[in-house]
Formats: structure tokens, C-alpha cells, sequence
């Protein structure tokens, strides 16, 4: 990561400072002159929510915020700290410490959305050192705030940065292969273990859907198996993350429109990243569970022996499908990684993925589109993760009758179900392949974003990564 955080014991006066407070009886007088505090009134005044002063040596900036931990204004607080983020990088300053008196919540969620938009991918710019943020180290001295703490949001922004990483690479550095030897990198660093099965292994398998889809590639495919299960993990049956490992999709021989469409496409591949990414966080924050990740990967190219609309193949599952459109690629290659993780016998399946224009469409990039079978417990302690991380869930129906658009002449499947409900008939689609608790999660709206929003930033946000840790700590706690 970009940016080093840690737990201080004092606001040192040699230091830039953020005051995060709610009213002027929170404001640490001692650190400034009764000029500066009579400053300070006016503007609270003239209800000013970020007053700035300049003690020369420092910058002593007093952020106004809201003291509750509904998860709107958690919100909140997170996009002052990215606003605040942009000022320190203005003015060229390498360091700040966060002090404040109100609750642990607040405190957490506006250095977590301070630290967040800090994020940049320079690894290609030749003039990188001269764009790069100043900012490399923030501070927070708060009372009930400990070390866990601290190497919670550690962990968590590490991994957010990692997944947009991936995200962002260009599809000529990540293949399907080099996908795998990042996740192989993620393991090492953050302790858990990777395994890698190559085409070979991929093939005596019989995983027809990501066999198929790479038909048209000329780089191999890979199914990735990364697996965290600490003495102390507190649940028998695992946790099971799916992720589809896309790392470019052309359409296939269905072939996509460049503008708007396949020039974003190295994208894909952010659902595998963002489970890589929640089993980097889980493993550093040391968390007791369980945990197994599972990412098919390929590219989708047209080719001589692509597959083409009209086929029919075998599925790992023994299930036949019917081809209509090689664009929807994605559920092929998940719908092996879905019967793969039936022999984990899970507790819960959770799966993200790029699946549907259709789900871009019905929310745009402010949520995910979610649909699943899981009880009504599972369901509102997902709601509650995506609340308070702010990574929305948008439940769709999975009824029965949507099966329907899916019935083949010829064979089991097909892989499309026509013009209604398309971000719903990707997720019935997969259900097919489960038997287990399943939730479908599809993030194609919000993983990557071509303006800047806030601390999520630009292109690769990372979606999905916080969410699934949220979830997972909360159950575990």
C-alpha cells in the first residue's frame, strides 16, 4: 500500500493535525491561539463543516462531522475524508494525524475513506514520481481506538488497493495465468495457500464451460484455489468465495462494440480480484474462519477454433448447454467453479461477478445487484455488511418461472434467456450448478468507474472486497 497508519499516543504539534469533531467543545485548545479559536467560532458559525489554518510549520484542519454510526452518515464522513485527502495532497504534505474525541466508528470510517482515495495505478506512467500523492503516513490518536484496530484497516485498505491493482492492469500483463501467480503473491504475503491448476488438470476435470470459453485464446486457462483455515476458525463447514476470472472479454465470436464496451473489458476479471482481495484481508486481520476462495480464469477471444454460437457442450457438472451467445461467457466458467465448490461442502457460497449489462443498467454503479436462495438470517446480515461498508445490495427475485426462458430444444440449457430480466436469468442460470446455500452477486455496475467518485476513485474500485470481510467478521464476531 501507498500510504503507512498507526496508532499515536498524542497530537504532536510538529505534525499536520485533523480535528474531527462535532461541535467547538471537542476542538483541543491547546493546539490553538485564542486568534485561531476565535477563527474557528466564525466559521462554525457560518456553519463551515472543514476549516483550515495555516500554523506555518503545519496545517491544523478541523473537520465538522456528524457524531452517529448510521451507516448514511458513515457515508459521509468517509467522502469529508476524501475531500480532506485531496487538500493534503494539494499542498504537498507527507503526513497528518487524525485526533478526535467522538465515537470509534466515525473516526474509523473517515480514515478509512482519507486513505482509500489516496490510491493511484502509476506503474506504467513514465512520470510517475512527479504525479505521485505526497501523502505517505496518517495517524490517529483517539482514546478507545486500539492496535486491532488499526491493523484492521490496514489490512482492509491493503486489500482494496490490490484488487484495483488488478483491476487496472492492462490485459497484456494479466493473463489468466499471471492472475494466478498474483493470488500465488497474495497467499505468501498475507498467509494462506494457493493452488493453481493448469489446462491439463483444467481438462481431466471436465470443466467444459472454462475449457470452451478459452477455445478461442492462445493463453492457457487457470482455476486458482486459495484456501485460509487458522487452528481457531470457528466454523466446521467452509465459507466459499467464487469469482469470475475473466481478464478480457471481447464478446468471442459475439463479438462486443469497441467504444464504451470492450475498450473497458480488462475488467472482468474484478470479481475474481475481489475475492482474492476479501482473502487478503481475512487472513491479515487474523480472523477465525474458514475460508476458500475459488476463481476460474481465461480471456474471451474470437478465433479460427473459437466456440461459437450454436454449440453445445458438456459442463463439469454433466450438464449440457446449449450456446446462443459466446458474450455470456461468464456464467460457463463460474458454473464449473459453482459444481467444483459442491465436494467443499459450504457452509455458504458467495459469488461476484461482472455478470450483466442488464444489472449495470437497472442500478448504475451506486450498488450491486444481488439475488441468491440463503435464509432470511443470511439475508439481513448481508444487507447489514453491505450497509455499513456502503456497498449496497439491490435484491432481485429468483423465481421459479424464470427457468422458463432458459429451456433449450436441444440440450439441458441455454446459456441466454432473451430480452427480459437478463441480469436475473444469469443468476437462475447458476443456481442450476448449486446445492448449497447460494447467494449471486453482480457487481458489472459498480466495479469499474470511468469518473472519479469519491474514495472509490477512478476505474477499479475494488468493489466487493469490504463487503465480503464485513460480512465475514460480523458473522465471526
Amino acid at each position: 500500500m501507498h500510504i503507512t497508519i498507526a496508532l499515536q499516543n498524542t497530537a504532536r504539534k510538529t505534525e499536520n493535525l485533523i480535528v474531527l469533531a462535532t461541535a467547538e467543545k471537542e476542538i483541543p485548545k491547546e493546539q490553538f491561539s485564542k486568534e485561531e479559536m476565535s477563527f474557528i467560532r466564525k466559521e462554525i458559525k457560518d456553519k463551515k463543516k472543514q476549516i483550515v489554518i495555516n500554523q506555518y510549520k503545519r496545517l491544523a484542519i478541523v473537520q465538522l462531522v456528524t457524531d452517529n454510526s448510521e451507516y448514511a452518515n458513515l457515508e459521509i464522513v468517509r467522502k469529508a475524508g476524501a475531500v480532506l485527502a485531496g487538500r493534503l495532497n494539494g499542498v504537498k504534505a507527507n503526513q497528518a494525524t487524525i485526533s478526535s474525541t467522538i465515537s470509534t466508528e466515525v473516526v474509523m470510517a473517515f480514515s478509512e475513506g482519507l486513505i482509500l482515495s489516496n490510491y493511484q495505478f502509476l506503474k506504467y506512467k513514465s512520470k510517475a514520481a512527479s504525479e505521485k500523492n505526497s501523502l505517505k503516513s496518517v495517524g490517529i490518536h483517539h482514546k478507545s481506538i486500539t492496535k486491532s484496530d488499526i491493523d484492521y484497516l490496514k489490512a482492509i485498505c491493503t486489500a482494496v488497493y490490490k484488487t484495483r491493482d488488478l483491476v487496472n492492469e492492462p490485459p497484456n500483463f494479466l493473463t489468466a495465468v499471471e492472475l494466478s501467480n498474483q493470488f500465488t503473491k497474495m497467499g505468501k504475503d498475507a498467509g494462506f495457500t494457493v493452488k493453481v491448476f493448469d489446462k491439463e488438470e483444467i481438462t481431466k476435470m471436465k470443466m467444459g464451460g472454462l475449457l470452451s470459453v478459452n477455445l478461442g485464446s492462445i493463453d492457457p486457462p487457470t482455476f486458482t484455489v486459495m484456501e485460509y483455515k487458522p487452528a481457531n476458525a470457528v466454523n466446521t463447514k467452509p465459507y466459499v468465495l467464487v469469482g469470475k476470472g475473466v481478464v478480457y472479454d471481447t464478446g468471442g465470436m459475439s463479438l462486443k462494440p469497441t467504444p464504451n464496451s470492450m475498450d473497458s473489458m480488462k475488467c472482468d476479471m474484478a470479481g475474481g480480484a475481489a475475492v482474492g482481495g476479501a482473502m487478503y484481508a481475512i487472513a491479515k486481520s487474523k480472523l477465525p474462519v474458514h475460508v476458500i476462495a475459488l476463481v476460474p480464469a481465461t480471456d474471451n477471444r474470437p478465433d479460427g477454433n473459437a466456440y461459437v454460437p450454436g454449440d453445445v457442450i458438456t459442463m463439469m457438472s454433466g450438464k449440457t448447454v446449449e450456446v446462443l451467445n459466446t458474450d455470456a461467457e461468464g456464467r460457463l466458467i463460474l458454473a464449473d467453479a459453482l459444481h467444483y465448490a459442491k465436494s467443499l461442502k459450504p457452509e455458504l457460497v458467495m459469488e461476484f461477478s461482472t455478470l450483466t449489462g442488464a444489472a449495470a443498467a437497472a442500478i448504475g454503479q451506486y450498488g450491486i445487484v444481488s439475488m441468491g436462495k440463503v435464509n432470511d438470517a443470511t439475508r439481513a446480515e448481508l444487507e447489514i455488511a453491505g450497509n455499513n461498508v456502503y456497498e449496497r445490495l439491490a435484491e432481485f427475485p429468483m423465481w421459479d418461472e424464470y427457468d422458463d426462458l432458459l429451456k433449450s430444444d436441444i440440450a439441458d440449457l441455454k446459456n441466454i434467456g432473451g430480452p427480459y430480466g437478463g441480469a436475473i436469468t444469469a443468476g437462475r442460470f447458476l443456481l442450476n450448478f448449486t446445492d448449497y446455500p447460494y447467494m449471486h452477486f453482480d457487481i458489472a455496475g459498480p466495479a469499474f468507474i470511468k469518473g472519479n467518485d469519491s474514495y472509490r476513485g477512478k476505474n477499479g474500485t475494488g468493489v466487493g472486497v469490504r463487503l465480503i470481510t464485513e460480512f465475514i467478521k460480523n458473522r465471526v464476531k
